[in-house]
């Protein structure tokens, strides 16, 4: 404990109390805002979650027994179907597929159960989701935050680090690794014996244009053919239903990729009884089954974006990258905390840039993550 950062959100405290009191002014009156907290600071889905999920759920609710660890056949066979179908990577091999409690907890937990520790390095985006941090900590072992491979100097393979994370589309930027660039860094890992995970849990909302997103309906994987040259061995993806399917509240999520690494990972689980609540493994299949959902929910979060990003920028904020995900990466040019300060008299709690690390200090993260209603008046006061 000593090792690890504060948790960044207990410091969003005042600026929340600040904007919950917000009430329009005459000038600013809106008979559809009734003032209060827009909260886009987190990114929490607020819609409902799918019908056929919940019934998966229910029906599977007598479950007296302990589940799979490993997840049940069906459901490894679903997700490498799901990653066929709308990943554009036809060749994951079933056995190197391993549901998990969300995503968060194996980002943690990762450098752990790999067998890192005291002398191993942990890279990973210097403008990145804090766990990647907290994992190589908690694991004895040492971050390092880079933009390139580059930036590690000479490396051998005794001096590489043990694991490298990439985060496409990134949260909280939404930039979006082309194949190219995944297949550099994928080439370059090998030949130093380096472990690639990648963090792909916002890949069905893209939001770049058809021509730039190709044959494939979501964003590039780490685990497509023309980056891996048809060999998974060293590469995870990490992916969850949290975001597409609304299941934040299930935990439900999956790692897959390298058979040899995923049994690896989940020898340690069996272990330590992290296993998957058969209800929602079943939920999970069922998530992943269902696209027509998928595509529904995208709308939805693109029609909150195309009133909330215009809205962004006429207030004199920069929108950079988020070509994918649940975020506005905007600045103004300012300490992340003014910005964050700016918007709270407003009523409008956002994420500073600064939770993210250094890099990140001067721009904040506006989630799409709230109702029709509340997004709509986010705007007007963005605007008035």
């Amino acid at each position: 404990m000593r090792h690890l950062p504060d948790f960044p959100w207990d410091s969003l405290a005042p600026y929340k109390e600040r904007a919950s009191a917000f009430s329009p002014t005459e000038s600013r009156s809106d008979a559809e805002d009734t003032g209060g907290l827009v909260d886009l600071s987190v990114g929490t889905p607020v819609d409902p979650t799918p019908t056929a999920v919940r019934q998966a759920l229910i029906d599977a609710a007598d479950a007296p027994g302990y589940p799979q660890t490993w997840g049940t056949p069906d459901l490894r066979e679903a997700v490498a179907t799901w990653f066929a179908a709308r990943r554009g990577v036809p060749d994951v091999d079933p056995a190197g597929v391993l549901p998990t409690i969300g995503s968060k907890e194996l980002v943690a937990w990762l450098p752990t159960l790999l067998g890192l520790g005291p002398g191993d390095v942990v890279a990973f985006p210097r403008v990145a989701y804090p766990t990647y941090d907290v994992g190589a900590r908690l694991a004895g072992a040492t971050p390092f935050a880079a933009d390139a491979t580059t930036a590690f100097g000479p490396v051998t393979p005794s001096s590489a680090p043990k694991l490298l994370w990439l985060n496409t589309p990134g949260n909280p930027t939404g930039k979006v690794l082309g194949i190219e660039h995944l297949a550099k860094v994928v080439a370059w890992a090998r030949e130093r014996g380096i472990t690639v995970a990648s963090d792909e849990c916002y890949a069905e909302l893209d939001w770049r244009p058809e021509s730039e997103r190709g044959r494939v309906p979501t964003t590039p994987s780490i685990l497509d053919p023309r980056v891996t040259g048809g060999s998974h061995a060293g590469l995870l993806c990490v992916y969850s239903l949290s975001k597409q399917s609304n299941l934040a509240g299930y935990r439900a999520a999956f790692v897959a990729g390298d058979p040899a690494l995923v049994g690896q990972i989940l020898e340690v689980r069996k272990h330590a009884g992290m296993i998957v609540p058969w209800p929602v493994q079943r939920a999970l299949l069922a998530g992943l089954s269902d696209h027509t959902h998928v595509t529904e929910q995208k709308a939805r979060y693109a029609a909150r974006r195309n009133v909330l990003k215009p809205a962004v920028e006429s207030w004199g904020l920069r929108v950079d990258d988020s070509e994918a995900g649940l975020y506005l990466w905007a600045t103004a040019g300012e300490d992340s905390w003014r910005t964050v300060g700016r918007l709270a008299e407003l009523g409008i709690l956002a994420a500073p840039g600064a939770f993210y690390g250094p890099a990140g200090a001067e721009h904040v993260r506006i989630a799409l993550t709230a109702t029709d209603e509340r997004i709509a008046s986010a705007a007007h006061r963005l605007t008035a």
